[in-house]
Protein backbone atom coordinates (compact mmCIF):
# COMPACT_ATOMS: atom_id res chain seq x y z
CA UNK A 1 0.00 0.00 0.00
CA UNK A 2 1.53 3.92 -0.80
CA UNK A 3 2.20 5.93 1.44
CA UNK A 4 -0.48 8.39 1.84
CA UNK A 5 -0.14 12.28 1.28
CA UNK A 6 1.37 14.34 3.61
CA UNK A 7 2.88 18.03 4.38
CA UNK A 8 6.30 15.88 5.14
CA UNK A 9 5.79 14.23 2.05
CA UNK A 10 4.50 16.43 -1.10
CA UNK A 11 5.88 14.17 -3.57
CA UNK A 12 3.97 11.11 -1.99
CA UNK A 13 0.66 11.52 -5.00
CA UNK A 14 3.56 11.86 -7.70
CA UNK A 15 4.76 8.85 -6.44
CA UNK A 16 1.82 7.14 -6.28
CA UNK A 17 1.18 8.15 -9.90
CA UNK A 18 4.40 6.57 -11.08
CA UNK A 19 4.42 3.22 -9.47
CA UNK A 20 0.29 3.21 -10.52
CA UNK A 21 2.44 3.41 -14.05
CA UNK A 22 5.06 1.37 -13.46
CA UNK A 23 2.85 -1.73 -12.25
CA UNK A 24 -0.06 -0.64 -15.38
CA UNK A 25 3.01 -1.04 -17.60
CA UNK A 26 4.28 -4.12 -16.36
CA UNK A 27 1.12 -5.76 -16.51
CA UNK A 28 1.10 -4.44 -20.33
CA UNK A 29 4.64 -6.02 -20.91
CA UNK A 30 3.85 -9.24 -19.24
CA UNK A 31 0.74 -9.75 -21.30
CA UNK A 32 2.61 -8.72 -24.29
CA UNK A 33 5.19 -11.24 -23.97
CA UNK A 34 2.89 -14.17 -23.65
CA UNK A 35 1.21 -13.14 -26.79
CA UNK A 36 4.77 -13.17 -28.27
CA UNK A 37 5.48 -16.85 -26.76
CA UNK A 38 8.20 -15.24 -24.79
CA UNK A 39 8.92 -18.22 -22.00
CA UNK A 40 9.76 -17.59 -18.28
CA UNK A 41 13.39 -17.91 -19.41
CA UNK A 42 13.42 -14.99 -21.10
CA UNK A 43 14.77 -11.70 -20.07
CA UNK A 44 11.00 -10.47 -19.79
CA UNK A 45 9.92 -12.65 -17.04
CA UNK A 46 12.73 -10.50 -14.69
CA UNK A 47 10.92 -7.17 -15.66
CA UNK A 48 12.54 -6.13 -19.26
CA UNK A 49 10.26 -5.10 -21.75
CA UNK A 50 9.79 -7.20 -24.91
CA UNK A 51 10.50 -4.51 -26.87
CA UNK A 52 13.94 -3.59 -24.92
CA UNK A 53 14.62 -7.01 -25.71
CA UNK A 54 15.26 -6.44 -28.97
CA UNK A 55 16.96 -2.70 -28.90
CA UNK A 56 18.36 -2.77 -32.26
CA UNK A 57 15.52 -3.95 -34.41
CA UNK A 58 13.02 -1.75 -32.50
CA UNK A 59 15.71 1.00 -33.61
CA UNK A 60 15.94 0.53 -37.23
CA UNK A 61 11.86 -0.16 -37.17
CA UNK A 62 10.87 3.01 -35.96
CA UNK A 63 13.65 4.97 -38.01
CA UNK A 64 12.17 3.15 -41.10
CA UNK A 65 8.77 3.70 -39.86
CA UNK A 66 9.59 7.17 -39.52
CA UNK A 67 11.78 7.40 -43.48
CA UNK A 68 8.44 5.56 -44.89
CA UNK A 69 6.44 8.54 -43.51
CA UNK A 70 8.61 11.37 -44.61
CA UNK A 71 9.06 10.36 -47.95
CA UNK A 72 5.49 9.63 -48.85
CA UNK A 73 4.96 13.36 -47.54
CA UNK A 74 7.64 14.73 -49.47
CA UNK A 75 5.77 12.93 -52.31
CA UNK A 76 2.66 14.25 -51.87
CA UNK A 77 1.14 11.25 -50.51
CA UNK A 78 0.67 11.45 -47.20
CA UNK A 79 -1.39 8.91 -45.19
CA UNK A 80 -4.26 10.23 -43.57
CA UNK A 81 -4.82 9.45 -40.01
CA UNK A 82 -7.48 11.17 -38.43
CA UNK A 83 -8.30 10.78 -34.54
CA UNK A 84 -11.39 9.04 -33.18
CA UNK A 85 -14.56 10.80 -32.96
CA UNK A 86 -14.69 13.24 -30.13
CA UNK A 87 -10.66 13.22 -28.97
CA UNK A 88 -10.19 16.95 -28.91
CA UNK A 89 -6.57 16.43 -28.70
CA UNK A 90 -5.70 17.73 -32.16
CA UNK A 91 -8.11 20.29 -32.47
CA UNK A 92 -5.66 23.17 -33.23
CA UNK A 93 -5.39 24.10 -36.89
CA UNK A 94 -1.53 23.66 -36.75
CA UNK A 95 -2.18 19.97 -36.24
CA UNK A 96 -3.19 20.28 -39.78
CA UNK A 97 -1.90 22.74 -42.10
CA UNK A 98 2.15 22.83 -40.39
CA UNK A 99 3.97 20.10 -42.00
CA UNK A 100 5.91 19.39 -38.55
CA UNK A 101 2.95 18.92 -36.30
CA UNK A 102 0.75 17.09 -39.10
CA UNK A 103 3.76 14.88 -39.26
CA UNK A 104 4.13 13.92 -35.84
CA UNK A 105 -0.05 13.97 -35.29
CA UNK A 106 0.21 11.03 -38.15
CA UNK A 107 3.31 9.11 -37.27
CA UNK A 108 1.58 8.76 -33.07
CA UNK A 109 -1.83 8.03 -34.35
CA UNK A 110 -0.52 5.39 -37.13
CA UNK A 111 2.39 4.29 -34.14
CA UNK A 112 -0.89 3.68 -31.69
CA UNK A 113 -2.56 1.79 -34.37
CA UNK A 114 0.26 -0.37 -34.95
CA UNK A 115 0.23 -1.07 -31.18
CA UNK A 116 -3.68 -1.33 -30.86
CA UNK A 117 -3.60 -3.96 -33.75
CA UNK A 118 -0.71 -6.27 -32.19
CA UNK A 119 -2.94 -5.80 -28.69
CA UNK A 120 -5.77 -7.45 -30.88
CA UNK A 121 -3.75 -10.18 -32.65
CA UNK A 122 -2.51 -11.44 -28.73
CA UNK A 123 -2.71 -15.25 -28.75
CA UNK A 124 -4.80 -15.16 -25.11
CA UNK A 125 -8.48 -15.47 -23.68
CA UNK A 126 -10.77 -12.49 -23.84
CA UNK A 127 -10.63 -11.10 -20.51
CA UNK A 128 -6.61 -10.94 -21.04
CA UNK A 129 -7.18 -9.35 -24.26
CA UNK A 130 -9.17 -6.78 -22.78
CA UNK A 131 -7.00 -5.94 -20.05
CA UNK A 132 -4.17 -5.54 -22.52
CA UNK A 133 -6.41 -3.22 -24.25
CA UNK A 134 -6.71 -0.97 -21.78
CA UNK A 135 -2.95 -0.70 -20.83
CA UNK A 136 -1.95 0.16 -23.82
CA UNK A 137 -4.49 2.68 -24.60
CA UNK A 138 -3.18 4.11 -20.66
CA UNK A 139 0.81 3.66 -22.40
CA UNK A 140 -0.58 5.34 -26.18
CA UNK A 141 -2.27 8.34 -24.60
CA UNK A 142 -0.22 9.11 -22.03
CA UNK A 143 2.54 9.36 -24.84
CA UNK A 144 0.44 11.47 -27.24
CA UNK A 145 2.28 14.79 -28.73
CA UNK A 146 -0.45 17.17 -27.23
CA UNK A 147 1.28 16.00 -23.78
CA UNK A 148 4.41 17.28 -24.03
CA UNK A 149 5.51 21.67 -24.21
CA UNK A 150 7.70 20.63 -26.80
CA UNK A 151 5.74 19.10 -29.31
CA UNK A 152 2.42 21.15 -28.36
CA UNK A 153 1.40 24.15 -30.53
CA UNK A 154 -0.60 25.69 -28.61
CA UNK A 155 1.75 25.38 -25.69
CA UNK A 156 4.58 27.17 -27.29
CA UNK A 157 2.20 29.97 -28.90
CA UNK A 158 0.66 30.57 -25.51
CA UNK A 159 4.38 30.97 -23.96
CA UNK A 160 5.37 33.25 -26.89
CA UNK A 161 2.12 35.24 -26.32
CA UNK A 162 2.80 35.53 -22.70
CA UNK A 163 6.50 35.89 -22.60
CA UNK A 164 6.55 32.42 -20.81
CA UNK A 165 4.36 33.89 -18.61
CA UNK A 166 2.48 30.55 -18.81
CA UNK A 167 4.65 28.49 -18.19
CA UNK A 168 5.14 29.94 -14.88
CA UNK A 169 1.62 30.01 -13.67
CA UNK A 170 1.75 26.34 -15.08
CA UNK A 171 4.47 25.32 -12.73
CA UNK A 172 2.59 27.20 -9.77
CA UNK A 173 -1.02 25.44 -10.78
CA UNK A 174 1.29 22.03 -10.65
CA UNK A 175 2.89 22.91 -7.09
CA UNK A 176 -0.65 23.66 -5.91
CA UNK A 177 -1.47 20.36 -7.39
CA UNK A 178 1.04 18.50 -5.62
CA UNK A 179 -0.24 19.78 -2.44
CA UNK A 180 -3.42 18.69 -2.89
CA UNK A 181 -2.49 15.61 -4.00
CA UNK A 182 -4.82 15.71 -6.79
CA UNK A 183 -5.45 16.99 -10.36
CA UNK A 184 -7.46 20.33 -10.18
CA UNK A 185 -9.84 20.36 -13.00
CA UNK A 186 -12.41 22.84 -11.91
CA UNK A 187 -12.22 26.52 -10.51
CA UNK A 188 -13.36 25.56 -7.42
CA UNK A 189 -13.31 29.34 -5.95
CA UNK A 190 -16.83 29.58 -7.96
CA UNK A 191 -18.97 26.50 -6.03
CA UNK A 192 -19.92 26.14 -2.58
CA UNK A 193 -22.14 23.57 -0.78
CA UNK A 194 -24.68 24.82 0.68
CA UNK A 195 -25.06 27.79 -1.47
CA UNK A 196 -24.97 27.58 -5.10
CA UNK A 197 -24.82 22.98 -4.70
CA UNK A 198 -26.48 20.92 -2.45
CA UNK A 199 -29.21 23.94 -1.42
CA UNK A 200 -32.83 22.66 -1.98
CA UNK A 201 -34.37 24.02 1.23
CA UNK A 202 -34.04 20.87 3.80
CA UNK A 203 -33.52 19.86 7.09
CA UNK A 204 -31.35 16.61 8.91
CA UNK A 205 -34.04 14.62 11.08
CA UNK A 206 -31.49 11.78 11.50
CA UNK A 207 -27.68 10.91 11.91
CA UNK A 208 -25.69 8.41 12.65
CA UNK A 209 -21.99 7.51 12.55
CA UNK A 210 -22.58 6.50 8.84
CA UNK A 211 -25.54 8.99 7.20
CA UNK A 212 -27.61 12.04 7.68
CA UNK A 213 -31.04 11.50 6.53
CA UNK A 214 -32.14 14.83 4.74
CA UNK A 215 -35.68 16.02 4.37
CA UNK A 216 -36.65 18.27 1.96
CA UNK A 217 -39.16 21.15 2.54
CA UNK A 218 -42.18 20.42 0.60
CA UNK A 219 -42.51 23.19 -2.79
CA UNK A 220 -46.52 22.13 -2.47
CA UNK A 221 -49.68 22.84 -1.18
CA UNK A 222 -50.49 19.05 -1.10
CA UNK A 223 -47.68 15.95 -2.06
CA UNK A 224 -47.84 12.69 -2.43
CA UNK A 225 -48.41 10.08 0.65
CA UNK A 226 -46.13 7.27 -0.46
CA UNK A 227 -42.45 8.96 0.59
CA UNK A 228 -39.60 8.66 -0.99
CA UNK A 229 -36.04 7.57 0.06
CA UNK A 230 -33.11 8.04 -2.06
CA UNK A 231 -29.91 6.28 -1.92
CA UNK A 232 -27.35 8.02 -3.69
CA UNK A 233 -23.36 5.71 -3.81
CA UNK A 234 -21.87 6.32 -1.22
CA UNK A 235 -18.45 6.57 -3.31
CA UNK A 236 -19.51 9.94 -4.18
CA UNK A 237 -21.14 12.98 -2.47
CA UNK A 238 -24.81 13.00 -2.64
CA UNK A 239 -25.23 16.48 -4.58
CA UNK A 240 -25.12 15.18 -7.70
CA UNK A 241 -28.73 14.60 -7.83
CA UNK A 242 -28.80 18.26 -5.87
CA UNK A 243 -26.92 20.30 -8.34
CA UNK A 244 -27.73 24.28 -9.04
CA UNK A 245 -31.40 25.34 -9.30
CA UNK A 246 -33.07 24.21 -12.88
CA UNK A 247 -30.44 21.51 -13.06
CA UNK A 248 -31.47 19.28 -9.38
CA UNK A 249 -33.25 16.17 -9.83
CA UNK A 250 -34.09 16.64 -5.86
CA UNK A 251 -35.29 19.94 -6.44
CA UNK A 252 -37.34 18.59 -9.33
CA UNK A 253 -39.19 15.32 -6.95
CA UNK A 254 -40.42 17.87 -4.77
CA UNK A 255 -41.66 20.19 -6.92
CA UNK A 256 -43.82 17.23 -8.54
CA UNK A 257 -45.44 16.72 -4.82
CA UNK A 258 -42.56 14.21 -3.85
CA UNK A 259 -42.52 14.20 0.06
CA UNK A 260 -38.55 13.42 -0.51
CA UNK A 261 -35.68 12.01 1.52
CA UNK A 262 -32.08 11.75 0.89
CA UNK A 263 -29.28 9.78 2.89
CA UNK A 264 -26.06 11.25 2.79
CA UNK A 265 -22.92 9.24 2.96
CA UNK A 266 -20.22 9.74 5.39
CA UNK A 267 -16.44 9.52 4.06
CA UNK A 268 -14.76 7.28 6.16
CA UNK A 269 -12.78 8.09 8.86
CA UNK A 270 -10.59 6.65 11.68
CA UNK A 271 -13.20 5.68 13.85
CA UNK A 272 -15.53 4.12 11.05
CA UNK A 273 -12.23 2.46 9.28
CA UNK A 274 -13.98 -0.59 10.46
CA UNK A 275 -17.18 -0.94 9.13
CA UNK A 276 -18.53 -3.66 6.89
CA UNK A 277 -20.72 -4.28 4.24
CA UNK A 278 -23.44 -5.77 6.56
CA UNK A 279 -23.07 -1.91 8.89
CA UNK A 280 -24.04 -0.08 5.56
CA UNK A 281 -27.06 -1.95 5.21
CA UNK A 282 -28.47 -1.52 8.41
CA UNK A 283 -27.08 1.74 9.29
CA UNK A 284 -27.99 3.22 6.03
CA UNK A 285 -30.78 2.57 3.68
CA UNK A 286 -32.74 -0.18 6.37
CA UNK A 287 -32.22 2.31 9.36
CA UNK A 288 -33.38 5.46 6.53
CA UNK A 289 -36.59 3.23 5.78
CA UNK A 290 -37.40 2.56 9.19
CA UNK A 291 -37.23 6.51 10.21
CA UNK A 292 -38.84 7.61 7.14
CA UNK A 293 -41.87 5.50 7.39
CA UNK A 294 -41.96 6.76 11.35
CA UNK A 295 -41.63 10.43 10.01
CA UNK A 296 -44.40 10.32 7.45
CA UNK A 297 -46.77 7.71 8.92
CA UNK A 298 -46.47 5.26 6.06
CA UNK A 299 -46.39 1.63 5.96
CA UNK A 300 -45.03 1.29 2.65
CA UNK A 301 -42.43 4.29 1.09
CA UNK A 302 -40.80 4.48 -2.27
CA UNK A 303 -37.04 4.00 -2.46
CA UNK A 304 -34.58 4.79 -5.12
CA UNK A 305 -31.24 3.89 -5.59
CA UNK A 306 -28.00 5.63 -8.44
CA UNK A 307 -24.90 3.81 -9.39
CA UNK A 308 -23.32 1.75 -6.20
CA UNK A 309 -26.43 3.29 -3.99
CA UNK A 310 -28.58 1.31 -6.38
CA UNK A 311 -26.54 -1.97 -5.42
CA UNK A 312 -26.64 -1.20 -1.81
CA UNK A 313 -30.75 -0.74 -1.95
CA UNK A 314 -31.30 -3.65 -3.80
CA UNK A 315 -29.57 -5.98 -1.30
CA UNK A 316 -31.29 -4.07 1.68
CA UNK A 317 -34.32 -4.85 -0.01
CA UNK A 318 -32.92 -8.58 -0.14
CA UNK A 319 -32.57 -8.29 3.52
CA UNK A 320 -35.97 -6.96 3.75
CA UNK A 321 -37.35 -10.23 1.85
CA UNK A 322 -35.84 -12.78 3.66
CA UNK A 323 -36.66 -11.22 6.85
CA UNK A 324 -40.29 -11.36 5.52
CA UNK A 325 -41.07 -7.33 5.97
CA UNK A 326 -43.13 -5.61 3.27
CA UNK A 327 -41.77 -2.00 4.01
CA UNK A 328 -41.45 -1.16 0.20
CA UNK A 329 -44.38 0.47 -2.23
CA UNK A 330 -41.52 0.31 -5.24
CA UNK A 331 -37.91 0.69 -6.01
CA UNK A 332 -36.02 2.72 -8.76
CA UNK A 333 -32.79 1.33 -10.04
CA UNK A 334 -30.47 4.47 -11.85
CA UNK A 335 -27.70 3.00 -13.54
CA UNK A 336 -27.66 0.08 -11.24
CA UNK A 337 -25.66 -3.43 -11.81
CA UNK A 338 -27.10 -6.31 -9.67
CA UNK A 339 -25.40 -8.55 -12.42
CA UNK A 340 -21.78 -7.98 -12.63
CA UNK A 341 -21.37 -10.80 -15.76
CA UNK A 342 -20.27 -7.69 -17.98
CA UNK A 343 -18.85 -4.69 -16.22
CA UNK A 344 -17.10 -2.72 -18.82
CA UNK A 345 -13.77 -1.69 -18.33
CA UNK A 346 -13.34 -0.60 -14.81
CA UNK A 347 -14.07 -4.45 -14.07
CA UNK A 348 -10.59 -5.10 -15.75
CA UNK A 349 -8.69 -3.26 -12.76
CA UNK A 350 -9.88 -5.54 -10.44
CA UNK A 351 -8.53 -9.25 -10.11
CA UNK A 352 -7.88 -12.10 -7.53
CA UNK A 353 -4.29 -10.29 -6.56
CA UNK A 354 -5.46 -6.89 -6.47
CA UNK A 355 -8.62 -7.72 -4.32
CA UNK A 356 -6.74 -10.42 -1.73
CA UNK A 357 -3.99 -7.51 -1.75
CA UNK A 358 -6.60 -4.86 -0.53
CA UNK A 359 -7.79 -7.69 1.66
CA UNK A 360 -4.73 -8.25 3.40
CA UNK A 361 -4.17 -4.42 3.83
CA UNK A 362 -7.39 -3.17 4.59
CA UNK A 363 -9.90 -5.87 5.26
CA UNK A 364 -9.96 -6.07 8.45
CA UNK A 365 -9.35 -2.38 9.11
CA UNK A 366 -8.22 0.53 7.40
CA UNK A 367 -9.60 3.22 4.37
CA UNK A 368 -9.70 3.17 0.77
CA UNK A 369 -8.50 6.86 0.24
CA UNK A 370 -11.66 8.90 -2.36
CA UNK A 371 -8.53 10.25 -3.90
CA UNK A 372 -7.04 6.78 -5.21
CA UNK A 373 -11.42 5.83 -6.16
CA UNK A 374 -11.48 9.22 -8.36
CA UNK A 375 -8.13 8.42 -9.62
CA UNK A 376 -9.11 4.88 -10.77
CA UNK A 377 -12.25 6.25 -12.49
CA UNK A 378 -10.46 9.13 -14.42
CA UNK A 379 -8.33 6.65 -15.63
CA UNK A 380 -11.09 5.35 -17.81
CA UNK A 381 -10.97 8.11 -19.56
CA UNK A 382 -7.87 9.33 -19.24
CA UNK A 383 -7.84 11.83 -22.23
CA UNK A 384 -10.49 13.84 -21.32
CA UNK A 385 -10.11 13.41 -17.12
CA UNK A 386 -6.56 14.04 -16.76
CA UNK A 387 -4.31 14.30 -19.86
CA UNK A 388 -6.79 17.23 -21.14
CA UNK A 389 -5.84 18.83 -17.67
CA UNK A 390 -2.23 18.55 -17.33
CA UNK A 391 -2.05 19.96 -20.62
CA UNK A 392 -4.51 23.04 -19.85
CA UNK A 393 -3.34 23.46 -16.46
CA UNK A 394 0.35 22.53 -16.24
CA UNK A 395 1.89 23.53 -19.56
CA UNK A 396 -0.74 26.55 -20.60
CA UNK A 397 -1.29 27.94 -17.58
CA UNK A 398 -5.13 28.17 -17.86
CA UNK A 399 -7.85 29.16 -14.92
CA UNK A 400 -9.65 25.46 -14.86
CA UNK A 401 -13.85 26.44 -15.69
CA UNK A 402 -16.57 26.61 -13.38
CA UNK A 403 -18.19 23.72 -14.10
CA UNK A 404 -20.71 21.89 -11.15
CA UNK A 405 -20.00 18.61 -12.25
CA UNK A 406 -16.06 18.47 -12.44
CA UNK A 407 -16.52 20.32 -8.89
CA UNK A 408 -18.90 17.22 -7.97
CA UNK A 409 -16.65 14.68 -9.28
CA UNK A 410 -13.53 15.99 -7.63
CA UNK A 411 -15.30 15.93 -4.14
CA UNK A 412 -14.41 12.50 -2.97
CA UNK A 413 -15.25 10.25 -0.77
CA UNK A 414 -13.05 7.30 0.98
CA UNK A 415 -14.55 4.17 2.25
CA UNK A 416 -13.85 1.86 5.00
CA UNK A 417 -11.47 -1.06 3.77
CA UNK A 418 -13.72 -4.00 5.06
CA UNK A 419 -17.17 -2.54 3.39
CA UNK A 420 -14.74 -2.28 -0.13
CA UNK A 421 -13.26 -5.53 0.23
CA UNK A 422 -16.47 -7.10 0.69
CA UNK A 423 -18.31 -5.54 -2.11
CA UNK A 424 -15.80 -5.77 -5.06
CA UNK A 425 -15.29 -9.45 -3.92
CA UNK A 426 -18.44 -9.93 -4.08
CA UNK A 427 -19.95 -8.43 -6.93
CA UNK A 428 -17.06 -7.41 -9.45
CA UNK A 429 -14.80 -10.30 -8.65
CA UNK A 430 -16.96 -13.40 -8.41
CA UNK A 431 -20.69 -11.99 -8.84
CA UNK A 432 -22.72 -13.88 -5.81
CA UNK A 433 -25.18 -10.95 -5.05
CA UNK A 434 -27.42 -12.42 -8.37
CA UNK A 435 -27.36 -15.96 -7.13
CA UNK A 436 -30.19 -17.09 -4.66
CA UNK A 437 -28.45 -17.95 -1.22
CA UNK A 438 -24.70 -17.09 -2.21
CA UNK A 439 -24.19 -14.70 0.22
CA UNK A 440 -25.40 -13.61 3.66
CA UNK A 441 -26.23 -10.15 4.56
CA UNK A 442 -26.69 -8.98 7.70
CA UNK A 443 -27.10 -13.06 9.10
CA UNK A 444 -29.28 -13.98 6.39
CA UNK A 445 -29.13 -16.00 3.03
CA UNK A 446 -30.39 -13.38 0.57
CA UNK A 447 -32.32 -14.33 -2.45
CA UNK A 448 -32.99 -11.23 -4.70
CA UNK A 449 -35.99 -13.12 -6.62
CA UNK A 450 -37.88 -12.35 -3.59
CA UNK A 451 -37.81 -9.04 -3.38
CA UNK A 452 -41.42 -8.71 -5.17
CA UNK A 453 -42.21 -4.42 -5.34
CA UNK A 454 -42.57 -2.73 -8.97
CA UNK A 455 -38.94 -1.71 -10.24
CA UNK A 456 -38.53 1.03 -12.73
CA UNK A 457 -34.84 0.69 -14.10
CA UNK A 458 -33.07 3.40 -15.80
CA UNK A 459 -29.61 2.81 -18.01
CA UNK A 460 -27.60 5.37 -19.92
CA UNK A 461 -26.71 3.92 -23.54
CA UNK A 462 -23.27 5.39 -23.30
CA UNK A 463 -22.33 4.49 -19.77
CA UNK A 464 -18.62 3.46 -19.11
CA UNK A 465 -18.97 3.01 -15.65
CA UNK A 466 -22.66 0.73 -15.87
CA UNK A 467 -22.80 -0.88 -19.39
CA UNK A 468 -26.80 -0.39 -20.40
CA UNK A 469 -26.92 -4.40 -21.03
CA UNK A 470 -25.64 -4.83 -17.39
CA UNK A 471 -28.71 -2.55 -16.04
CA UNK A 472 -31.00 -3.99 -18.07
CA UNK A 473 -30.40 -7.85 -16.97
CA UNK A 474 -31.81 -6.50 -13.58
CA UNK A 475 -35.34 -6.93 -14.95
CA UNK A 476 -34.64 -10.80 -14.79
CA UNK A 477 -33.48 -10.74 -11.00
CA UNK A 478 -35.49 -9.01 -9.21
CA UNK A 479 -38.77 -7.11 -8.47
CA UNK A 480 -41.86 -7.25 -10.13
CA UNK A 481 -43.82 -5.57 -13.71
CA UNK A 482 -40.29 -4.19 -14.33
CA UNK A 483 -40.43 -1.01 -16.60
CA UNK A 484 -37.01 -0.39 -18.39
CA UNK A 485 -35.79 3.03 -19.11
CA UNK A 486 -32.65 3.80 -21.46
CA UNK A 487 -31.29 7.56 -21.39
CA UNK A 488 -29.10 8.56 -24.12
CA UNK A 489 -25.61 10.33 -23.38
CA UNK A 490 -23.20 8.27 -20.52
CA UNK A 491 -23.18 7.70 -16.29
CA UNK A 492 -24.30 11.00 -15.36
CA UNK A 493 -25.33 12.64 -18.22
CA UNK A 494 -27.86 10.64 -19.07
CA UNK A 495 -29.64 10.36 -15.35
CA UNK A 496 -29.05 14.39 -14.52
CA UNK A 497 -31.34 15.97 -17.80
CA UNK A 498 -34.18 17.98 -16.80
CA UNK A 499 -36.74 18.45 -18.99
CA UNK A 500 -36.49 22.56 -19.12
CA UNK A 501 -33.62 22.16 -21.10
CA UNK A 502 -34.96 19.78 -23.61
CA UNK A 503 -31.97 17.91 -24.19
CA UNK A 504 -31.13 14.21 -24.80
CA UNK A 505 -33.49 11.66 -25.47
CA UNK A 506 -34.74 8.09 -23.98
CA UNK A 507 -35.94 4.79 -25.39
CA UNK A 508 -39.33 3.06 -24.15
CA UNK A 509 -40.33 -0.03 -25.06
CA UNK A 510 -42.89 -2.12 -22.91
CA UNK A 511 -41.81 -5.24 -24.35
CA UNK A 512 -39.26 -6.01 -22.08
CA UNK A 513 -39.75 -9.97 -22.97
CA UNK A 514 -36.39 -9.18 -25.14
CA UNK A 515 -32.65 -9.88 -24.99
CA UNK A 516 -31.17 -6.20 -24.77
CA UNK A 517 -30.31 -5.82 -28.52
CA UNK A 518 -33.72 -6.64 -29.68
CA UNK A 519 -35.40 -4.71 -26.86
CA UNK A 520 -33.29 -1.52 -28.41
CA UNK A 521 -34.18 -2.32 -32.04
CA UNK A 522 -37.69 -2.34 -31.46
CA UNK A 523 -38.07 0.84 -28.84
CA UNK A 524 -39.24 4.19 -29.35
CA UNK A 525 -37.37 7.01 -29.05
CA UNK A 526 -38.47 10.14 -27.26
CA UNK A 527 -37.21 13.46 -27.15
CA UNK A 528 -36.22 15.12 -23.70
CA UNK A 529 -35.83 14.01 -20.75
CA UNK A 530 -36.88 11.01 -19.12
CA UNK A 531 -37.77 12.59 -15.41
CA UNK A 532 -41.63 12.94 -16.09
CA UNK A 533 -41.76 8.99 -17.47
CA UNK A 534 -40.66 8.55 -13.94
CA UNK A 535 -42.77 10.88 -11.71
CA UNK A 536 -45.95 9.33 -13.63
CA UNK A 537 -44.75 5.90 -13.27
CA UNK A 538 -44.27 6.45 -9.94
CA UNK A 539 -47.41 8.52 -8.75
CA UNK A 540 -49.53 5.47 -10.26
CA UNK A 541 -48.08 3.43 -7.23
CA UNK A 542 -48.66 5.86 -5.16
CA UNK A 543 -51.71 6.20 -2.69
CA UNK A 544 -52.83 9.02 -2.94
CA UNK A 545 -52.23 12.40 -1.63
CA UNK A 546 -52.41 14.71 0.90
CA UNK A 547 -51.28 18.35 2.76
CA UNK A 548 -47.76 18.73 3.04
CA UNK A 549 -46.61 19.04 7.01
CA UNK A 550 -45.78 22.34 8.36
CA UNK A 551 -42.71 21.25 10.18
CA UNK A 552 -39.65 18.34 8.87
CA UNK A 553 -39.27 15.57 11.42
CA UNK A 554 -41.67 14.87 14.24
CA UNK A 555 -41.32 13.95 17.94
CA UNK A 556 -39.68 10.98 17.45
CA UNK A 557 -36.58 12.42 15.24
CA UNK A 558 -36.46 16.14 15.45
CA UNK A 559 -34.26 18.49 13.39
CA UNK A 560 -30.47 18.15 14.05
CA UNK A 561 -29.34 21.24 11.81
CA UNK A 562 -30.61 22.89 8.08
CA UNK A 563 -29.62 20.38 4.90
CA UNK A 564 -27.03 19.89 3.33
CA UNK A 565 -25.69 19.02 6.91
CA UNK A 566 -22.07 18.23 8.24
CA UNK A 567 -21.25 15.24 6.90
CA UNK A 568 -21.54 16.77 2.64
CA UNK A 569 -18.87 19.30 3.82
CA UNK A 570 -16.56 17.01 4.94
CA UNK A 571 -12.83 16.56 2.81
CA UNK A 572 -11.80 13.43 2.30
CA UNK A 573 -8.22 12.21 2.50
Amino acid sequence: MSSPSSPNNPLAPIEELMRAGQQSMKQFDDAIAAAMGVGASRPTSQGMSPFAMYPDYVTQAWRLWNASIVNAFAAGMMPSVQPSRGDKRFKDDAWQHSPYYDLLKQSYLLTSKQLSDLVDQAQVDDKSRLQLRFYARQFIDAMSPSNFPATNPEVIRTAIQTRAASLATGMQNLIEDLKKGRITRVDESAFEVGRNLAATPGSVVFENELIQLIEYAPQTAEIEMTPLLIVPPCINKYYLLDLGAGNSFVEYAVAQGHRVFLISWRSAVSETQYLTWDDYLNLGPLKAIDVVRDIASADKIHVLGFCVGGTILSCAAGVLAARGEHKLATMTLLTTMVDFADTGEIGLLIDENAIALREAMIGRGGILPGKELAFTFGTLRANDLIWRYVVESYLKGATPEAFDLLYWDSDSVSLPGPMYCWYTRNTYLENKIKEPGKTTQCGLPIDLSQVSVPLYLLASREDHIVPWQSAYRSKDLMGKDPRFVLAASGHVAGVINPPARKKRSYWLNDNINRDATTWLEEAQEKPGSWWPDWDDWLKRHSSGKKRAPAQPGNANFKVIEPAPGRYVKQKSN
